[in-house]
């Protein structure tokens, strides 16, 4: 397949009617205004940083307006970033965007630069939940007095989170309660378009799953086709990879990772990375992208929850995914990634009480002739799936911002109709 072809594969098409007329070079078809929120909502989180992660030091992640530490070695655009940064990423890159606009009054979108998903994970283990939510209510307290708000009752809004949407979704039952907040469940935010990694499959029908960031952040195209086009010629000696570590308990999610890791580790054909070793190398971008450049498939078993980081890893290095769960990706990602799931990815099912079929076996079905053409549309998916840097605003392609705003132009004048 040409070079520019890989480039310009496109797998979604939306037909956008927007109300005003954005700047030309404006790809996405609508005018997007940021409200101005005090920085208690946003940048104020981060003067904390070393206390948004119970587990981690955030403040090397959430440094270079969320691109985190660079990466030298791999080239200007690559940085060590961390998954849960996507609000941030996405805030960045809308604030010089050229569909932005200064004035709301032509704006077709409005954007709500919350980042809730650190707040919610720095007050994680506040045990009195009326604390836990306070910024929350503020903010949608401060949302909702303006004009603009009133105009749709929020209906043209958005908000971008970078963790699940579980996170927001407390459960009213103190026996099951997990650390949650509770503003997903708040009427003003049901009005709302909400961006999240993961999205609750069943009831969120305001949630839309946005990609985990992986550690490509290109300024231009030709960063984008250098590396698809490092990418096609890959050579990828194991058949699959696996990198990950195994989990505790019976829950289906647990078994199907443990399947999967115990399979590879079987395997001859198999490359495997254990995160539980002590000496793992999975926190070292180079490790990672060097095993999923060597596979042709990388396995994505559910981790804490349905999805993973390591997915958009994948794509990145032209890895073809294999899935257990249809959650994993399927009903996660649909502004993002085709339709037809088998021309990028492959599924092997391990839930409720089937047992999961010999991975190597049913890879090695898939012709070599069939796994080049669908090598080809992950490569192609790449553009669509990352968060250019910042300062790219001239890319030449559409980056995963670009088709997060054409999707929500569309997803909100279809609720207006």
């Amino acid at each position: 397949m040409p070079l520019l072809s890989l480039f310009t594969t496109r797998s979604t098409s939306y037909d956008v009617a927007a109300v005003s007329t954005p700047p030309a070079e404006c790809r996405a078809g609508v005018s997007v205004y940021i409200h101005d929120l005090p920085p208690e909502f946003n940048f104020g989180l981060l003067e904390d940083c070393q206390h948004l992660n119970r587990f981690i030091n955030m403040c090397p992640h959430v440094a270079h307006r969320g691109l985190g530490q660079p990466l030298p070695s791999l080239g200007r655009s690559w940085f060590a970033t961390n998954q849960f940064t996507s609000e941030m990423l996405f805030h960045a890159r809308l604030e010089g965007h050229p569909c932005r606009t200064h004035d709301p009054a032509h704006a077709d979108l409005f954007y709500v630069p919350f980042y809730g998903g650190f707040h919610m994970s720095s007050r994680s283990r506040e045990p009195d939940p009326v604390v836990r939510d306070a910024l929350a209510v503020r903010m949608v307290e401060h949302v909702g007095l303006s004009p603009w708000w009133q105009r749709r009752h929020g209906r043209d809004h958005f908000i971008t989170l970078g963790r699940t949407g579980w996170d927001f979704l407390r459960n009213p039952n103190p026996s099951q309660e997990i650390g949650a907040n509770t503003l997903l469940h708040m009427p003003a935010v049901k009005n709302m378009s909400v961006l999240v990694v993961e999205r609750q499959p069943w009831t969120g029908t305001n949630q839309h799953g946005l990609p985990y960031p992986s550690y490509f952040h290109p300024t231009t195209s030709g960063e984008m086709l250098t590396w698809q086009e490092k990418m096609r010629r890959s050579k990828r000696p194991y058949l699959f990879s696996f990198i990950g570590q195994a989990r505790k308990g019976g829950g289906a999610n647990a078994v199907a990772r443990n399947e999967m890791m115990r399979q590879c580790a079987e395997s001859p054909r198999c490359e495997l990375v254990n995160c539980g070793d002590k000496k793992s190398k999975c926190h070292n971008p180079e490790e990672v992208l060097r095993v999923m450049t060597r596979s042709e498939f990388c396995l994505q078993a559910p981790g804490d929850s349905f999805t993973r980081r390591s997915t958009f890893d994948a794509l990145l290095a032209g890895c073809i995914p294999v899935f257990s769960s249809r959650h994993t990706c399927y009903t996660q990602y649909a502004w993002f990634l085709p339709q037809d799931w088998r021309s990028y990815s492959v599924f092997i099912e391990a839930e409720g009480s089937k047992q999961m079929k010999r991975i190597e076996d049913e890879l090695m079905k898939i012709t070599p002739e069939k796994r080049e053409k669908m090598r080809s549309k992950v490569i192609g998916l790449i553009p669509r799936v990352t968060y250019a840097h910042p300062n790219g605003t001239r890319l030449g392609f559409r980056d995963a911002v670009d088709v997060a705003l054409e999707a929500l132009a569309k997803h909100i004048v279809d609720k207006s109709i």
